[in-house]
C-alpha cells in the first residue's frame, strides 16, 4: 500500500525529475533508432555496390576472355572460309579443263562439220543465211524444239505483233484490226513463201545435205551436254588434285576446333577458380568498411534493446509511482515546476488543489 505524501515539492520535484529522465530516454531512443536506420540503409548501399562490383567485374572479365578467343574464331573462320573459295576455283579450274579435254573430240568435229557446210554451200552459190539455225528452224525442222521455235516464231508474227500494233492505236476500230492483219500477212506471210520458193527448192540438195550436218552437230552437241553434266555431278574429286586444298581446310579446322576448346576451358577455369578469387579480392578490399557498419549496427541494435528494457522499467516506475497522484497531462518537467511553485507559494495544501489551481489559472490566461 502506498505512503502518504508528506512533503509535496520534494514529491514533485522527484516526479519532475523522473519525467525527464524519461524523456531524455525516450530522446536518445529516437536518435538511436535514426542512427541506426541511416546505418542500416547505408549497409545494404554498400553491400549492393560491393555485389554490383563483384557481378560487373566478374561480367567483364568473362567478356575479356570469351571476346579473346572468338576474335581468334573469327580469323579462322575468314582463312577457312578463303581456304574454301580458293578449292572451290581449284575445282571449278579443274572441271573447266576436263570438260575442254573430254569434249575437244566433239568441238572439234563440230567445227569441221560447220567449216564443211560452209565450203558446200559455198561451192554451190547458197546464201550464207541458208546454212543458218534460223533457216532450218522455218523451212525444215525434225525435233521438237525446232518445231517449237517455229510455233513461236508463227506466233509472234501473226499474233503478237498484229495485236501489239493494235493496242497502241489511240483510237481502236475493228477495221484496223483486220488491216493490221492483212499487212502482216502480206508482209511475214509473203516473206516467208518468197525466200522458201527461191531456196529450197533451188538449193534443195545442198540444204539437205546441210540439214545431215546441222544433224550431226547437233548429235555431238547432245554429247557434249552430257559429258558436261557426268562431269559436274561427278562425286569424285581426286582427279582434280586438291589435296593440297583440303588438307589446307582440314588445318584450319582443326585449328579452330582447339581454340574453341581452349575456350571452353579458359571459361570453365574462369567460373570455377578465377571468378572465386575476383570476388574474395573484393570482398576483402570492403571487409573493413562492411564489418564496422556491421559492428556499428549490432552495437547500436544491442544498445538500442537495452534502452527499450529501460524505457519501459522508467515508465513503469514514473506510472506506479507518480501516475496515482497526479493526472496524465502534468507528468511534463514544466507542469510539474507549475505545480511545485503553486504548493510552496501557499495557494494549495494537496496536490488535488494544485492541479486545480493550476488548470484554474490556465483558464484564466485563456480567457484574457
Amino acid at each position: 500500500m502506498d505512503q502518504a505524501i508528506t512533503d509535496y515539492g520534494a514529491f514533485l520535484r522527484e516526479a519532475k525529475q523522473a519525467v525527464t529522465d524519461l524523456n531524455e530516454m525516450q530522446q536518445r531512443e529516437a536518435a538511436l533508432s535514426q542512427q541506426l536506420k541511416q546505418n542500416r540503409k547505408q549497409l545494404e548501399v554498400d553491400e549492393k555496390a560491393v555485389a554490383d562490383h563483384i557481378s560487373q567485374t566478374v561480367k567483364r572479365r568473362a567478356t575479356d576472355i570469351a571476346s579473346s578467343y572468338d576474335k581468334e574464331l573469327s580469323k579462322g573462320q575468314e582463312r577457312l572460309k578463303k581456304a574454301k573459295t580458293k578449292r572451290e576455283k581449284a575445282k571449278s579450274q579443274g572441271i573447266k579443263e576436263r570438260i575442254a579435254e573430254e569434249t575437244a573430240t566433239y568441238k572439234e568435229q563440230n567445227r569441221q562439220l560447220n567449216l564443211q557446210m560452209k565450203t558446200i554451200f559455198q561451192q554451190n552459190h547458197v546464201p550464207s543465211f541458208c546454212r543458218s539455225k534460223w533457216y532450218y528452224y522455218l523451212y525444215s525442222p525434225r525435233r521438237v524444239g525446232e518445231f517449237g521455235v517455229l510455233l513461236l516464231t508463227l506466233l509472234l508474227c501473226f499474233l503478237g505483233i498484229p495485236c501489239g500494233s493494235y493496242l497502241l492505236i489511240p483510237e481502236r476500230k475493228p477495221l484496223y484490226l483486220v488491216l493490221i492483219y492483212f499487212a502482216c500477212i502480206i508482209v511475214f506471210g509473203g516473206l516467208y513463201v518468197m525466200v522458201g520458193n527461191k531456196t529450197r527448192d533451188k538449193y534443195a540438195a545442198t540444204i539437205k545435205e546441210g540439214r545431215k550436218i546441222r544433224d550431226q552437230i547437233h548429235s555431238n552437241d547432245k554429247k557434249i551436254k552430257r559429258i558436261i553434266h557426268d562431269i559436274k555431278h561427278d562425286k569424285n574429286e581426286a582427279i582434280y588434285n586438291l589435296q593440297k586444298h583440303d588438307d589446307e581446310i582440314a588445318r584450319i579446322e582443326q585449328m579452330m576446333s582447339e581454340t574453341a576448346a581452349k575456350k571452353k576451358e579458359a571459361l570453365n577455369t574462369f567460373e570455377t577458380v578465377t571468378r572465386n578469387i575476383i570476388i574474395d579480392e573484393i570482398t576483402a578490399n570492403n571487409k573493413d568498411k562492411l564489418d564496422l557498419l556491421r559492428e556499428t549496427c549490432e552495437f547500436q541494435e544491442n544498445e538500442l534493446k537495452n534502452l527499450d528494457d529501460e524505457l519501459k522499467t522508467q515508465n513503469l516506475f514514473v506510472t506506479d509511482k507518480f501516475g496515482a497522484y497526479l493526472e496524465k497531462e502534468f507528468l511534463h518537467p514544466q507542469r510539474l515546476d507549475a505545480l511545485l511553485d503553486i504548493v510552496q507559494n501557499g495557494a494549495a495544501s494537496n496536490l488535488n488543489e494544485a492541479m486545480d489551481e493550476y488548470k484554474k489559472r490556465r483558464g484564466e490566461k485563456q480567457h484574457a
